[in-house]
């Protein structure tokens, strides 16, 4: 174990590739340009299209905390025009996380391409000037990265793709090491797709299930809400986790480090030491003595409705109650 080389990991998030995705997944192909998301003030009266967009928040600290579990994070990078009252929403999530926000100024009408140039020169200039990097996330589906990640392979480099589905290129899919589904991440909900329609359609024959899709996005809402506030981390919470109880929010950055644990590996039972340094990746902040607990055995047992306990030798190894 101590032979093994450090793993340090560089996160780069094509930040409109990723929200535009989410949103034309969940209202149909083309929405979030007919429905004019990008110029949404941030402060208004709720409306179909805020409803909508609320309904498609990406939860970036799902991403970051997903990309953690390959090692620790050096770097982790998000570009946009962060001007744009749709992007401006996500600056505190982001902020939260200490994910660098990359300011693309619109040289172009529709910035094409800006992102995606930047992001790949950064890439290729981090990987010669911190040679200590070991793994890069790419948070994008879109195929201008297939070049990109193949010589970020090329440079020995371990290459995780993050994409919403159907929005996803299969070529810069089968470019990565890895390329992982956003809506399979732990913590995150699965959703009804919408079905796809013309972009010039899509408002119109919307209107007819909007009251419907409301009220079924509404208790998704809730839902998600309430299962993702349990399985997320203080540090990817905004404002109002600071108002939780430390011990609510130690407790669901112990789930979550578990969910993704689970996936990744496929182990039934996870090691108690390993689940700790995931919560760390996670959430540095986390110590169990501040919680008042003397060791991190005592931390599990006072949790033992979440997870269970199993001796093995000198190993002590945990799973959750529900896996």
């Amino acid at each position: 174990m101590a032979d093994q080389p450090q793993t340090r990991v560089a996160v780069y998030i094509d930040f409109d590739n990723i929200v535009i995705s989410r949103y034309d997944q969940l209202h149909g192909r083309g929405s979030f340009h007919s429905d004019k998301v990008r110029n949404l003030p941030v402060d208004g009266r709720e409306s179909k299209v805020r409803t909508r967009f609320r309904e498609a928040t990406v939860d970036l600290g799902a991403v970051i905390d997903y990309a953690s579990s390959y090692g620790s994070i050096v770097l982790s990078r998000a570009y946009a025009d962060w001007s744009v009252p749709a992007h401006a929403a996500y600056r505190e999530q982001l902020l939260a996380r200490a994910v660098d926000l990359v300011q693309m100024f619109p040289t172009t009408r529709a910035l094409k391409n800006g992102a995606d140039i930047r992001l790949a020169v950064d890439v290729v200039e981090d990987l010669f000037r911190l040679d200590d990097i070991t793994h890069v996330v790419i948070v994008a589906g879109d195929s201008d990265y297939i070049a990109l990640a193949q010589r970020a392979k090329r440079l020995g480099k371990f290459v995780v793709g993050i994409g919403v589905a159907g929005s996803t290129s299969k070529s810069l899919a089968a470019a990565c090491d890895e390329f992982a589904d956003y809506d399979a991440l732990p913590g995150i909900e699965p959703v009804t797709v919408a079905s796809e329609q013309p972009a010039g359609e899509s408002t119109a024959s919307a209107k007819t299930d909007d009251q419907q899709t409301s009220a079924a996005g509404q208790a998704k809402k809730s839902q998600r809400k309430r299962r993702s506030t349990s399985a997320r981390s203080g540090a990817s919470q905004q404002q109002s986790t600071g108002e939780r109880d430390p011990a609510d929010n130690a407790s669901g950055l112990l789930e979550r480090a578990l969910r993704i644990l689970h996936q990744k590996t496929d182990d039934e039972w996870l090691h108690a030491n390993v689940v700790k340094e995931q919560m760390k990746r996670m959430d540095p902040v986390f110590n169990e003595k501040s919680l008042g607990h003397k060791s991190f055995s005592d931390f599990i047992a006072a949790r033992d409705a979440l997870v269970e306990v199993r001796e093995d030798g000198q190993a002590r190894l945990l799973r959750l109650r529900d896996a």
